[in-house]
């Protein structure tokens, strides 16, 4: 056994045990059971928290995805990202004859089969993705769905020593948040550092002598110091955080803005102007999402609605376009259960985010969004050069 990824630490009336792991590799199995056997724990922590858990013990998930509320709750940017990754991390785990998780199952296993108490140690994954999400700045939430995206499409064949080299922290979120630590600061402090600080804290507070933690690689010597240093925890990290409402207050400002030219239309040019003004802004920002819904090949219900919601919700910015348009792209082309069960397949593949219809609906959400957005920054100078 490689002791290098095994920490012991004695602390107060405990005796932990840290044995790092590669989530998708087969050696990290059997060293899993190893330290089980040798180190005899009385309790057996998991990095993983209740959502991670169930899908790992759920290989149906997806099939209770109910794309239309995922998409009313506008969650259809974190869905894409959560899904991509989930898809990479599958098909890195498939490359090397092992699944995602294979370790954290085992461990679950050895702790049922030798009646040892459980603890899933880690945060929830969705307030850890919120969390994320909230503090990032927009650019940075593109960058990582550009990387994301990249590592799907990429057609080369990964080696087993590309994959050791990818994992070498263990943990597939970790091992790319620390590439991006020194561009994206809060999201490497979300992704690793809280999560070191709750799962030292989850250990720390769990009852047993003997505790042995089976936790990414990536985590080991941050959640190590973490118990060793006798930290105050910060109960914060448990709570995603208000959203700042810059970009209510940007889209509120827009909406005056356009007001604001009807009415001094109105009022400096008359009534002849404004109407205009009207045809114009119904003319180019519903042609700009018709446009953007045509080329995600939309269904045509969708293609036609683009005409008639872009101009109504570019001045509502509490709703937006690509939302009403993808609920009816998800309502016209139900998901059929082929889509639920070759989800992670397709996400991994262009054509499968046409095919598919949950994905297609994510790609009609993003694009109209677009559209629609182009069409107000085009519309905007065009309705104010008719008031000189």
């Amino acid at each position: 056994m490689n002791n290098d990824n095994i920490k012991v630490i004695e602390i107060k009336d405990k005796k932990i045990i840290l044995v790092g792991t590669a989530h998708v590799i087969k050696e990290s199995v059997e060293k899993v059971r190893q330290a089980i056997d040798e180190y005899k724990p009385d309790k057996i922590a998991v990095e993983l928290c209740n959502s991670r858990y169930s899908s790992l013990q759920d290989k149906n998930r997806w099939e209770n995805l109910d794309i239309i509320k995922v998409i009313k709750e506008g969650k259809g940017f974190l869905l894409l990202a959560t899904m991509i990754l989930s898809s990479f991390q599958k098909r890195i785990g498939l490359d090397l004859g092992s699944a995602p998780g294979a370790e954290m199952i085992e461990a679950i296993d050895i702790a049922k089969e030798k009646n040892i108490d459980l603890i899933l140690a880690d945060r929830d994954v969705n307030v850890t993705l919120k969390r994320a999400w909230t503090l990032s700045k927009f650019k940075d939430k593109i960058r990582i769905l550009e990387v994301l995206i990249e590592s799907i499409f990429t057609k080369e064949k990964l080696s087993e020593e590309d994959i050791q080299n990818i994992l070498k922290d263990g943990d597939l979120l970790s091992t790319m948040m620390n590439e991006f630590s020194k561009e994206l600061p809060e999201v490497k402090k979300v992704f690793i550092d809280e999560r070191d600080e709750y799962i030292a804290n989850k250990i720390l507070s769990s009852e047993g002598k003997i505790i042995l933690a089976v936790v990414g690689r990536g985590h080991l010597e941050g959640i190590a110091n973490k118990i060793e240093s006798g930290f105050e925890y910060d109960y914060s990290i448990e709570q995603v955080p208000i959203k700042k409402n810059n970009s209510n207050l940007i889209g509120w400002i827009i909406t005056l803005i356009i007001i604001g030219l009807f009415a001094s239309g109105f009022f400096i040019k008359g009534p002849k102007v404004v109407l205009s003004m009207l045809k114009y802004w119904v003319l180019i920002s519903g042609a700009s999402c018709f446009i953007s819904s045509i080329l995600v090949l939309s269904h045509p219900l969708t293609i036609l609605a683009s005409w008639i919601v872009a101009p109504i919700t570019t001045l509502n910015p509490t709703v937006g376009a690509g939302m009403f348009l993808a609920i009816i792209e998800a309502t016209f082309r139900k998901p059929r259960v082929s889509d639920f069960e070759n989800l992670t397949e397709d996400i991994q593949r262009f054509k499968g985010y046409f095919n598919n219809r949950i994905l297609h609906a994510l790609v009609v959400f993003l694009g109209t969004s677009i559209g629609a957005s182009i069409g107000t920054f085009i519309g905007i100078p065009w309705i104010t050069s008719l008031l000189k």
